[in-house]
C-alpha cells in the first residue's frame, strides 16, 4: 500500500496527523457523548463542539455558530434541504414552484429535487452555461429556488457564486439560494455573507476530517419551521395529555432543532484539526498545470480541463475509460474513473466517462512524475 501514488483528493483527502491524533486522543482518553450528562467529561464534550462550531462558522464567515449544522456529508446536506424546503416554503411544499439546476450538478445537489419533481410537480429548469461549461449570470429563468453548484468536481473551476446569486434575485427577490460548496472549500475560502446563500454544505472528509460528518449552513435557521429528522437532543419540551394522546411538542432552538440524535463526535473533533491543517496547506495546484503541459500534446489523451483547473480531467482515446483505470491502478496509480456521479456534465459533454486526477497536500513533484509515466505507459 505504501507504493500507492494517491492522486484521488477530490473523493476524499488523506488524514493529517493532527487529525488522527485529535481522534485517538478523544476516544482513548476524553470520550462521552454530548447533550446527554452533566459529568464533568460530557460537559468538555459540550465544550469542544461549541468551540469546533464557532471555529467552523468562523471558516465560513457565518454571522453565529447557530447557523451551523452538523450532518453526515454534502449528500447527507443537500437532501435535507429539499425535504426542509419542501414542508417550510411559504406553507406549503414546492408543487408548481420552479427549482433551477444545472448540468454541473454532483448527482447528491441536483437529484433531490428531480425526486421532488417527479412527486409534488414542481419545475425544473436549467442555469444557461457558456461554451467553457461554465454557469452564466446572464438570461437567468426566474426560480424559486436555486441550486447552486460553486465548483465541478469534474472542470474545477470556481463559479461566480454571489454574481449567479444576485442575478436570481433580481428575477425573483425571495428566491432561496443553496450552494454545493464540497469541491470548492479545499481550494477556495467560503464566505457565506459576500456570497448571501441561503444554504451551504461541504463535506468534512474533502478537507483532511473523517467521514460521516458534513456541514450544513443555515443563513436564517428560525424561518425553517418544520425539521426533517426527529430524535433526542431536539426536543424542549412535550405538553400534553397521554390520556387523550393530545400533545404540543416545542423545539428547541437551532441547531439542535436540526440535530436529532447522537453527533458525529470523533469526527468533530478531527474537523478542528483539519480546518487549521487546511488554511496552512492548500493543495499545490502547479502539479495539475505540469499533466496539462505534459499531456496537451499527446495525441492518446483528450484533456477535459483547463490549465488553471483545480483538477486534471481527461480520457484515453483509445480504450475504455474502466479499462484505462483498472490498468493505471493495478500499476499503482489511484485515481477517479467513470462519471464522477455527475452524468448530466458527461451527457452533455457527450462522454460515458472520463479519468480525474486531483491533488492533495501530501503529493509531491514525483507523484505526478511517476504518475504521468504509468498514464503514458497505459494509453501508448
Amino acid at each position: 500500500m505504501n507504493n500507492i501514488i494517491y492522486l484521488d483528493a477530490a473523493a476524499s483527502a488523506l488524514k493529517p496527523e493532527s487529525v488522527i491524533k485529535a481522534e485517538m486522543n478523544f476516544l482513548q482518553n476524553s470520550y462521552a457523548n454530548a447533550g446527554r450528562g452533566v459529568c464533568s467529561r460530557a460537559v468538555n464534550v459540550d465544550a469542544t463542539v461549541a468551540r469546533v462550531r464557532k471555529k467552523v462558522a468562523d471558516f465560513i464567515g457565518a454571522e453565529s455558530e447557530t447557523q451551523i449544522i452538523f450532518t453526515s456529508g454534502t449528500t447527507d446536506g443537500m437532501n435535507r434541504i429539499a425535504r426542509i424546503i419542501n414542508d417550510s416554503v411559504c406553507g406549503e411544499n414546492l408543487k408548481n414552484k420552479t427549482i433551477m439546476v444545472s448540468d454541473l450538478d454532483h448527482h447528491s445537489a441536483r437529484l433531490p429535487f428531480e425526486v421532488l419533481w417527479d412527486s409534488v410537480g414542481c419545475k425544473i429548469v436549467l442555469c444557461p452555461m457558456d461554451k467553457e461549461y461554465n454557469l452564466t449570470c446572464s438570461d437567468l429563468p426566474r426560480a424559486d429556488v436555486f441550486v447552486i453548484t460553486a465548483m465541478s468536481n469534474v472542470l474545477g473551476i470556481a463559479q461566480d457564486v454571489s454574481g449567479l446569486i444576485s442575478a436570481a434575485r433580481k428575477k425573483n427577490p425571495n428566491v432561496i439560494t443553496i450552494v454545493d460548496a464540497a469541491q470548492y472549500v479545499v481550494h477556495e475560502k467560503i464566505d457565506v455573507q459576500k456570497w448571501n446563500c441561503d444554504f451551504m454544505c461541504f463535506s468534512a472528509h474533502k478537507i483532511g476530517a473523517d467521514t460521516g460528518l458534513g456541514i450544513l449552513y443555515m443563513k436564517e435557521p428560525d424561518r425553517w419551521v418544520s425539521p426533517d429528522k426527529f430524535g433526542g437532543g431536539m426536543v424542549s419540551r412535550i405538553i400534553g395529555s397521554a390520556a387523550s394522546h393530545s400533545y404540543d411538542i416545542k423545539w428547541e432552538p437551532a441547531p439542535a432543532k436540526f440535530e436529532a440524535g447522537t453527533l458525529p463526535l470523533t469526527q468533530i473533533i478531527g474537523l478542528e484539526q483539519a480546518i487549521d491543517h487546511l488554511i496552512s496547506h492548500r493543495p499545490n495546484l502547479d502539479l495539475i498545470k505540469y499533466l496539462h503541459d505534459r499531456f496537451s500534446k499527446n495525441e492518446n489523451i483528450k484533456i477535459i480541463t483547463s490549465r488553471d483547473s483545480t483538477m486534471f480531467t481527461f480520457y484515453p482515446k483509445n480504450m475504455h475509460i474502466l479499462d484505462f483505470g483498472i490498468m493505471a491502478g493495478t500499476m499503482g496509480l489511484c485515481l477517479r474513473v467513470g462519471n464522477m456521479c455527475a452524468g448530466w456534465l458527461h451527457n452533455l459533454m457527450g462522454l460515458a466517462g472520463t479519468a480525474r486526477i486531483s491533488v492533495g497536500y501530501w503529493n509531491t513533484k514525483d507523484d505526478v512524475e511517476k504518475a504521468a509515466k504509468i498514464i503514458e505507459k497505459v494509453v501508448n
